[in-house]
């Protein structure tokens, strides 16, 4: 189970990253476009639709990283089971916003291709394929608070920490 979770945190960074490469070919070629005397109608409209795709697709493999911005003041000063139960009830809370996240972002794809909602720039594209990825990343988001949560159920939770702080000194 263990690899199948991670292969699933590291699929949705691997498309993550697909998309910021997508993103550097729209950029490059709205930037050659204007050297070049030329447009490319959409360009600056699915960059920003990629963007949005790595930035969410990109939310789970952060977690497991350890690479989300927390306030450790709390629980840096707990011990035991008291910091326990404090993680316990964070995560309880993370997967429960990341569930209701996960709830709208899928609905409201699902309206965007039940009213065949489509965008207002002249690209014209149907918007639930753009929010399929905000979907898709929030619900594997979900997944991961769940996990950290169960592990941390478990006693079997590592949390990861970064050094980009000492880095910065």
């Amino acid at each position: 189970m263990r690899r199948l979770l991670d292969s699933i945190y590291d699929a949705a960074a691997a498309l993550a990253a697909l998309c910021m490469v997508g993103l550097l070919a729209m950029v490059m070629v709205s930037i050659l476009g204007r050297q070049l005397h030329f447009h490319l109608p959409g360009t600056d409209a699915y960059a920003g639709y990629l963007m949005a795709a790595a930035g969410f697709l990109a939310l789970a493999h952060t977690l497991k990283r350890g690479e989300h911005i927390r306030v450790t003041l709390l629980t840096g000063a707990l011990k035991g089971r008291s910091r326990h139960l404090l993680e316990l009830w964070a995560l309880a809370a993370a997967s429960a916003l990341a569930s209701l996240s996960a709830y709208y972002s899928v609905r409201l794809a699902w309206q965007s291709h039940s009213f065949h909602d489509i965008s207002t720039s002249n690209d014209a594209t149907p918007l639930w394929i753009p929010q399929i990825s905000m979907a898709l990343g929030t619900l594997v988001l979900t997944l991961a608070f769940i996990d950290e949560f169960v592990l941390e159920w478990r006693g079997q939770r590592v949390e990861p920490s970064s050094d980009e702080a000492l880095h910065n000194e």
